[in-house]
């Protein structure tokens, strides 16, 4: 049986147009006549989705309309977990190609309804309509499908909750409230913004051009992926001496440059125009600036001794308190 498979298989590569490569997957595609679905490579190859989620995404598109997806119906279905389950459709609904929102029906039931959409940034895209040919007739409009309501409880049957706080808890992680779909996946045609140039110092002199030079063309001994072209070097030199500029040192500027590179770097130069741009130190600020600012000095009333009463009391020169002064006074004014 072992033979027969492998001899299946050399066949089906020697079919194959052009030479094969030397290293990576080879593809044989046989086209499926029935029980297929279509999946993008745009979910297929996500950046940003794991492979959880991207595998929940596919079989969420398998499945046929009106088949509940919920956390504890997709549990009860596949072998994952819950709270696996519930991640990967966050996931999704972050990029757009699940939407998730709580809806009241007419006779006050509240219930999820869930929207997949398998190319969420085809939504954006404006749709023309092409013109029918002349002498055709148009094709009738089908009526959209009507969702059946829930027909009401038995007047013998317990009476039910109100409707505010009667829910479907099939899916705790639902959002509460009833928002439009928006896709969160900007569309391909939308413009990117413009990156920010390199850092440039204040004055290239000999000395940074030199250091700066000298420390891009060493870094292929500290990691060697980094192997940078004399181009490379001229054009993120004047980076480097930026960072030299600011007091940085060069192992730590090594270091930060180097550090958890990719598993597969391509374009090295790329990678330090990115990391020497976004991760600029700010300038060593001055000695006097770090010290720590004077307080104001407050001027405190010092203690007076009364002359007539002996008695303590605030006041910036000695004599007699409030009391005695008062009481001086008025001996004085009968008097």
């Amino acid at each position: 049986m072992d033979t027969q498979q492998n001899t299946a298989l050399a066949r089906a590569l020697t079919e194959l147009p052009g030479p094969l490569p030397a290293r990576g997957v080879i593809q044989i595609m046989i086209p499926h006549t029935d029980r297929f679905t279509v999946v993008g490579n745009h979910l297929a190859q996500h950046p940003g989705l794991s492979t959880t989620a991207v595998g929940f995404a596919v079989r969420i598109q398998s499945l046929p309309q009106g088949t509940e997806i919920g956390i504890k119906a997709l549990a009860a279905r596949f072998p994952e977990g819950e709270k696996l389950i519930a991640a990967a459709l966050r996931e999704l609904e972050a990029h757009g190609y699940l939407q998730r929102a709580r809806t009241r029906l007419p006779n006050g039931r509240i219930v999820t309804r869930t929207v997949f959409c398998n190319q969420p940034a085809a939504l954006l895209r404006p749709r023309a309509v092409a013109p029918l040919p002349q002498g055709r007739p148009a094709a009738p409009q089908i009526p959209a499908p009507q969702i059946p309501e829930p027909e009401p409880p038995a007047p013998e049957a317990a009476a039910p909750a109100p409707p505010d706080v009667q829910h479907d808890h099939e899916d705790e992680h639902a959002p509460q409230d009833h928002t439009p779909f928006v896709p969160l996946v900007p569309p391909p045609t939308a413009p990117k913004p413009p990156r920010p140039p390199l850092p440039q110092p204040r004055e290239l002199t000999p000395e940074l051009d030199r250091a700066a030079t000298a420390l891009l063309s060493d870094l292929r001994r500290h990691a060697p992926q980094f192997v940078l072209s004399e181009s490379d070097v001229r054009q993120l030199a004047p980076a480097v001496a930026a960072w030299l500029e600011r007091d940085a040192d060069p192992d730590t500027i090594r270091r930060t440059l180097t550090t958890d590179p990719p598993q597969l770097l391509r374009h090295p130069a790329k990678l330090l125009k990115h990391r020497l741009t976004v991760l600029l130190p700010p300038p060593l600020p001055d000695p006097h600036e770090l010290a720590a600012p004077a307080r104001p000095r407050i001027a405190v009333t010092p203690f007076q001794t009364c002359d007539g009463c002996e008695r303590a009391f605030r006041a910036p020169t000695p004599g007699r308190c409030r009391d005695c002064r008062t009481e001086h006074g008025t001996t004085q004014a009968a008097a």
